[in-house]
């Protein structure tokens, strides 16, 4: 399913991410699942909320530079080879993968992930 996410831009310095995450909380909006890369002047973190719209607005009022974006949500199993399965799925149909990132509970693996096709994916993927 597509899901959206915020993507915020920060500086690649000390308590960034920590501003981001303490504005989110105090304004009680949840993070589900997120990543954050850096190269030498800036990071980007790329955050699944409960209320993006919302997010989005909270973070640009506090000066932090944002974007919302669809991204593929998957749930597999967590089990050994299922996220080759459906590596090889996107391959064989032409599908590259930008980013992805995911967390794993008791069950199950959530994946999200940003390809260069997003409806394909989210179409061939939704009939696992």
């Amino acid at each position: 399913m597509l899901v959206e996410q915020i993507s915020a831009f920060l500086e690649n310095k000390p308590g960034r991410f920590a501003f981001i995450s303490k504005v989110l909380g105090e304004n009680g909006i949840n993070m589900h699942a997120f990543t954050v890369s850096e190269s030498a002047k800036f990071g980007i973190a790329h955050i699944i909320v409960d209320n993006p719209q919302r997010a989005n607005s909270i973070l640009l009022e506090n000066n932090i530079g944002v974007h919302v974006s669809k991204v593929v949500r998957l749930d597999i199993s967590d089990r050994p080879g299922e996220m080759s399965k459906i590596l090889k799925l996107l391959a064989d149909n032409n599908i590259s993968v930008e980013y992805m990132y995911a967390y794993a509970d008791a069950n199950n693996a959530h994946v999200f992930l940003r390809t260069d096709n997003l409806e394909l994916a989210d179409s061939i993927l939704s009939k696992l």
